[in-house]
């Protein structure tokens, strides 16, 4: 089951300019705001800029489905002929996210928050 479309994650080559469109647009500042990665969150949305997305093959932004149980989404994106792009990764906090290739190209990502 997913929660939604709630995260897009767009690789930028320039963060500080990224982060200033990004802060021009939405009308507010990052709550993540490092080297490595900015984030914001907006109308129930959160934004991400990742200075290193085309460099893990990021051609555009990716749409990340929040779902109660990673392991078993992605299990089913893989029988349904999926490609793994990204296995299951802690990246903090206990996220966990991972992404693949549909077959028409399309790349989907995954996120799973822990309960709080």
């Amino acid at each position: 089951m997913t929660a939604g479309l709630k995260t897009v994650i767009y690789p930028v080559k320039d963060i500080a300019k990224a982060k200033a469109l990004f802060t021009a647009l939405l009308g507010v500042e990052p709550y993540v705001d490092e080297p490595y990665y900015v984030g914001f969150k907006d109308a129930g949305q959160d934004v991400g800029l990742d200075p290193s997305g085309h460099s893990k093959g990021l051609t555009g932004p990716v749409p990340y489905w929040h779902v109660d149980d990673i392991k078993e989404t992605l299990s089913g994106l893989l029988a349904a002929g999926a490609e793994t792009l990204q296995d299951v990764q802690e990246v903090g906090g206990g996220r966990l996210i991972a992404s693949v290739r549909d077959a028409e190209g399309n790349q989907v990502g995954l996120i799973q928050d822990t309960a709080a």
